[in-house]
């Protein structure tokens, strides 16, 4: 039809919806992670002896990197709070172990080097009007005196120590002014050790040591004429072995120290 015009295709275009703008993530705190690492592997380390001296270092490293990570948490810088609490905990819990640890054992190392303390006395009894003598009464004075100290210090001859581990020693005489074979002067002291626990125990003559009048301390020597010397071996429970110790000299006092390695003496005898 003349003068009609046909309509041309025209696209119906939609109006953009505005888009909201998205917040970018915070980052994880990398010390927080690091410090929860640090503290397990310090705690893991920590029931290591010897070992657990470097699991304190990494523990404490550790707790800073978690106190770290814990601020930036707070501060809203950066994400894993949860993380960063755990870090500082195990790695405070870390540090005690370590301490925990480190005291256990060294109990332990010093128990081994000591050897078992003395327990009890059983002082010698003789012909004084009660049954005690002057010197056993002095034996059972210096025990109480020395029992919070662990030590038992110029005990009575005749005077029995019992130890911690059931073993009981007894400085039974000693003979003086003996002659070795070039002409040394020696002391001779007689000992009897008795096993009254359950388990066999070893016993040595130089755990002990002969004191002069000057103080000085030295360790049981070969004796020529010995025909009794105590020597060493194991005990079995319930046994009991008698025997001599010899020292060069004149000696006033007889030490006994529980372990070679000890550096302090359990028990020592007066002499003269």
């Amino acid at each position: 039809m003349a003068g009609f015009k046909q309509p041309q295709n025209q696209s119906a275009s939609t109006p953009s919806v505005p888009q909201p703008a998205q917040t970018p993530q915070k980052p994880q705190s990398a010390a927080a992670i690091v410090g929860l690492v640090l503290g397990i592997l310090a705690i893991v380390i920590s029931w290591v002896p010897i070992v657990n001296n470097f699991a304190f270092i990494v523990g404490l490293i550790g707790l800073i990197f978690a106190i770290v990570g814990l601020t930036g948490t707070l501060r809203g810088k950066k994400r894993g709070r949860g993380i960063a609490i755990a870090a500082l905990v195990v790695n405070i819990l870390s540090v005690a172990l370590v301490l925990g640890t480190q005291s256990l054992y060294g109990a332990a190392v010093d128990s081994a080097l000591n050897g078992p303390a003395a327990s009890s006395t059983t002082a010698a009894t003789d012909d004084t009007a009660d049954g005690t003598s002057d010197d056993a009464q002095k034996s059972q004075d210096n025990a109480g005196e020395n029992t919070d100290e662990g030590s038992f210090t110029n005990l009575a001859v005749g005077t029995t120590v019992e130890l911690e581990n059931g073993l009981a020693l007894t400085v039974n005489s000693v003979q003086t002014g003996l002659t070795n074979f070039d002409g040394t002067t020696m002391t001779g002291v007689n000992v009897t050790y008795v096993n009254n626990s359950d388990s066999e125990v070893d016993y040595n003559s130089f755990n002990w040591k002969g004191e002069d009048a000057q103080g000085n301390r030295t360790t049981s020597t070969y004796y020529s004429e010995a025909t009794s010397d105590l020597g060493y071996g194991s005990l079995a429970a319930g046994g009991t072995v008698t025997g001599d110790i010899y020292f060069e000299g004149e000696v006033t006092a007889a030490v006994y120290y529980a372990s070679a390695f000890a550096d302090s003496e359990t028990a020592s005898w007066k002499l003269a």
